[in-house]
């Protein structure tokens, strides 16, 4: 009985997730062949294939659907063991991962970031500029900053503040709307335009607040925007009779296994207190 290679199962898992090779190569950050190798190693290791190859990419054989079910069981093993590592390092050493939005991670975080790094020079904050929502499972951030309405299963947070939205543009700017796409497609102010503009009405669209900005500054159109970003903006006008307001929370939260990690915990209950002392300007109320 050989001893199980977690590396080699871990690209197994992948492989399944995924459904192909290219797309588990890109979601763990190497080549193709790699993929393969590491595949074909497992399966020789364990006796026999674990997927069969189709027009449509890999698919993995009925009677090995238990293996994948094992492996998961694996994976939440070991990276349950991780992040308890993790959260035994010293309480103001090391990294603290903190995910959010783009327009959220250039214009309100980095004064407390500054803020944080001369209080403790042994404490590095890193900050993660995306609007899609990172795998905290897989210990791709520490900490989330996300407006959402509700956190996964998973995540344990808290809110003191929301984030406001309102339609502004340019004196003069062209009668449509500028669309929002990607994973800004699924946010609240997307699903208010779903049901109140038409499409014909939409033009150029982008999946960021920060790009929408610059496009309603061209004149290209009226845009939604976080009341932060388009308040402070010289240029755009808020429109207040083009949609009613909309606010969302902004959730502070992290992995449930991660919450009582000391320096995580500290990160954390920081940006809530910065946060609420900013909730005037997020919320568009100040």
């Amino acid at each position: 009985m050989h001893n199980l290679n977690w590396d080699n199962l871990r690209f197994v898992l992948t492989v399944a997730e995924h459904g192909s090779v290219s797309a588990a190569a890109r979601r763990l950050g190497v080549n193709h062949a790699t993929v393969l190798r590491r595949v074909a190693a497992f399966e020789a290791d364990h006796g026999g294939a674990v997927f069969e190859k189709t027009a449509t990419g890999y698919r993995v054989l009925p009677d090995r659907a238990r293996v994948i079910e094992a492996a998961r069981e694996v994976e939440n093993a070991v990276l349950s063991v991780e992040r308890l590592m993790h959260g035994a390092m010293a309480p103001l050493r090391g990294v603290v991962r903190v995910s959010t939005t783009d327009s959220i991670c250039q214009l309100i975080l980095p004064p407390l970031v500054a803020r944080l790094k001369s209080e403790s020079s042994e404490l590095k904050v890193d900050l993660l500029s995306s609007n899609n929502h990172l795998d905290f499972t897989r210990m791709q951030a520490d900490i989330s900053v996300r407006p959402t309405q509700t956190l996964p299963e998973d995540m344990a947070g808290e809110t003191r503040s929301d984030l406001a939205f309102a339609a502004y543009s340019r004196p003069g700017a062209a009668k449509t709307w500028l669309g929002l796409s990607g994973p800004l497609a699924r946010s609240a102010p997307a699903q208010w335009m779903a049901t109140h503009v038409r499409q014909d009405q939409i033009t150029t669209g982008a999946d960021s607040f920060l790009v929408l900005r610059e496009l309603a500054l061209l004149g290209m159109g009226t845009a939604i925007l976080p009341v932060f970003v388009g308040d402070t903006t010289a240029g755009l006008l808020r429109r207040p009779t083009a949609m009613p307001g909309i606010s969302v929370p902004i959730w502070v939260g992290t992995h449930s296994d991660l919450r009582d990690v000391p320096r995580i915990r500290i990160v954390r209950d920081r940006i809530l207190d910065y946060l609420s002392q900013r909730a005037g300007l997020l919320g568009g109320t100040g």
